[in-house]
């Protein structure tokens, strides 16, 4: 995809430093109409331009979500997309369940707070910037959000992984919750959820011996995916769950 579509838009891109959001970023600031604001965690970013603006943010911490956004109203009025990046799999004490005897509580919830919760926490305090987006049925202000196929309960032939397949479809449910009750008070905002395919990144490392030939993505060629099918979507598709080539994906 080329960047003229990505084109006069101001962007947030929560999880700017991972594989995937980190991609986005670099791509959507090589066009200098745009502004993007992006967030970090821990690591100091090593990417710079006139047109980005980093911003820390903790999504397990509602304080340091509002915190941020209260940021970006200093130096925006609107924000015209989204797109929240950041996921949970593993840590380094705690990998994905293969049977019931392994779900600890502290792995679980954490998985519900960064997978589920944030997303729905950023929804609550950008809300207001997105309102005041210009925007229209055929071009909407963008919501979206990384979610992954095994958060499809229709989809699961092989169990496994409670936590993040959990946490995934409680994300799922939360953004189409959003999409109905937006799609009364902002009509013209396109809610999406979101699946990248499988990505070279530290999420998907420890697994990625499982993953068939040419089925692994580079995050610049899921990035660029991502943003082609978001730019072709209308408000009447809130509430979509897709993959990276567009295609539904079914609950």
């Amino acid at each position: 995809m080329t960047t003229s579509k990505l084109t006069k838009k101001t962007y947030l891109i929560i999880g700017g430093i991972g594989g995937i959001g980190r991609a986005m970023v670099e791509q959507i600031i090589s066009n200098k109409d745009n502004k993007v604001f992006a967030t970090y965690y821990r690591n100091v970013p090593d990417i710079e331009a006139d047109n980005l603006h980093w911003l820390p943010m903790d999504v397990s911490s509602e304080e340091s979500i509002k915190q941020a956004i209260d940021e970006i109203k200093k130096h925006s009025d609107h924000i015209d997309w989204v797109v929240n990046c950041v996921g949970l799999l593993h840590t380094e004490q705690s990998q994905p369940e293969k049977a019931l005897r392994q779900i600890e509580t502290d792995f679980f919830m954490q998985n519900m707070q960064v997978n589920a919760l944030a997303g729905l926490l950023i929804a609550k305090h950008v809300k207001l910037l997105l309102a005041k987006s210009e925007r229209s049925n055929a071009h909407p202000a963008i919501f979206a959000t990384i979610s992954a196929r095994v958060g499809s309960i229709s989809d699961n032939q092989i169990g496994g992984w409670y936590s993040y397949r959990m946490s995934k479809a409680a994300l799922n449910m939360g953004m189409k919750n959003l999409s109905i009750e937006w799609g009364r008070s902002l009509k013209e905002v396109c809610i999406v959820v979101m699946q990248p395919g499988t990505v070279n990144t530290q999420l998907s490392a420890p697994f990625q011996s499982n993953v068939a030939d040419g089925h692994l993505f580079s995050p610049a060629y899921s990035a660029e995916c991502l943003l082609e099918v978001l730019s072709g979507m209308s408000a009447d598709q809130t509430g979509s769950f897709v993959d990276w080539a567009g295609e539904s994906i079914p609950w």
